[in-house]
């Protein structure tokens, strides 16, 4: 990509009303556009690393046995009534609208109910599951106060996938699958190391749920983590008991705000019952599937990067998860170079702007691609060009040859 072609343009200043960070150096790097409250347009830098995010999202949830699909936006009541979810007082933040002829309709805000439903024509046998739905799709959630940036917002892109399993033991074999997934995700975006897998209530479905938090001063949760068993428990369930329950040590806990990027819950039959989903077992009678729901905001995992991995100058992007991976700054023509890295499959964003060095590094340091490349007329006819590790700062003098080696597509 050339960047005098590229869509977007950066900001010295972010929108006076934006107050996280994430929001503050995403629209100032020309990554998304705020519309209104809680909505963000994603422009192609954004883009490339939310499609990043769900690519490793896919392959996690595709390896122990995830078969994606699109359910619909549009929400027929009547499936919401059968739960008990469509009165607003036991979910508050639907959007609801009317169609033209006066019936009422939803907009989804998540999916249990509805593939519950769907799979009353799919689901006959015990042979038929276990089965493990998933999408990655628009959500809608009326919040009373969207703030946070992309981590908090009215319309966002969520993973959510819903295991359906013959007996409740075969469900609690695929939540640990699941659960080792999330942290294969995190582990894979950049934020492993800091991502604890976090105790929290599981509602009126379970005792428990697993929440996936990641430590940071712009979170709104608050945990206790356990450094050594890598494992965390929520302040809202903190008690004696639970500690005893789940095996830790109150004084071998640090207290820690944190993010929540992920979670996973264990919902029992509810869902299945209600929509009468059944299924035939081993002996001819008719049984309930147990359910679980697993889910991961896209936007949410790219703002809690940003506000984690970000220092004075700007983004600093995992390179899994980079719009590029080689950012080239030209401050002399460096066509030459941008085609045989472009050749070699490395994906390359050359500034080949008429602007002054200035302006060039202080982008290039705002966008965040994990290697910068600069070429002047001095170092290009040495044959040896500036590199630069965005993460590390580091600085040296490479080769044509040893910059391929380093930037090569494994």
């Amino acid at each position: 990509m050339l960047q005098s072609k590229l869509f977007t343009k950066t900001r010295k200043e972010a929108p006076s009303d934006e107050v996280s960070l994430n929001a503050q150096l995403l629209i100032r790097g020309g990554f998304i556009h705020k519309e209104m409250a809680g909505v963000y347009t994603y422009l192609p830098l954004g883009l490339r690393v939310l499609n990043k995010i769900g690519n490793i999202i896919r392959k996690e949830m595709n390896a122990i046995g995830g078969q994606e699909m699109l359910l619909t936006t549009l929400q027929d009541p009547a499936i919401w009534k059968a739960s008990e979810r469509w009165d607003d007082k036991v979910v508050d933040n639907w959007f609801k609208t009317e169609l033209k002829s006066g019936n009422e309709i939803g907009i989804a805000n998540t999916h249990e109910e509805p593939l519950a439903k769907l799979l009353t024509n799919h689901i006959n046998s015990y042979k038929d599951l276990p089965i493990y739905p998933y999408q990655i799709q628009t959500k809608f959630r009326n919040e009373l106060r969207a703030k946070s940036g992309i981590m908090r917002g009215r319309e966002f892109l969520m993973k959510d996938m819903y295991s359906f399993s013959r007996s409740d033991k075969e469900h609690k074999e695929f939540y640990e699958k699941a659960a080792e997934a999330y942290g294969k995700v995190f582990e894979r975006v950049g934020l492993g190391d800091i991502t604890y897998r976090t105790f929290a209530s599981g509602g009126s479905f379970s005792k428990f749920s697993d929440e996936f938090q990641t430590l940071s001063d712009a979170g709104e949760d608050t945990i206790y983590v356990d450094e050594e068993k890598k494992i965390a428990v929520n302040k809202e369930v903190f008690t004696d008991e639970v500690l005893n329950e789940v095996g830790l040590e109150k004084d071998k806990l640090v207290e820690k705000k944190s993010i929540e990027v992920g979670n996973i819950f264990s919902l029992g039959t509810r869902f299945a019952e209600a929509e009468s989903l059944v299924y035939k077992n081993e002996e001819g009678k008719n049984s309930t599937p147990v359910m679980g729901s697993y889910g991961i905001g896209l936007g949410r995992i790219m703002g809690t990067v940003v506000e984690a991995l970000s220092d004075e100058k700007g983004i600093i992007w995992p390179e899994s998860i980079a719009p590029f991976k080689v950012h080239l700054v030209g401050l002399t023509d460096a066509t030459e170079l941008y085609k045989s890295l472009v050749d070699t499959g490395i994906e390359v964003l050359y500034d080949d702007r008429d602007a002054q060095a200035g302006q060039k590094f202080a982008d290039s340091d705002l966008f965040g691609i994990p290697y910068r490349i600069v070429v002047s007329d001095r170092n290009k006819d040495s044959g040896k060009f500036e590199f630069t590790d965005r993460a590390t700062g580091a600085t040296k003098d490479m080769t044509q040859d040893e910059l391929f080696k380093l930037c090569e597509v494994k």
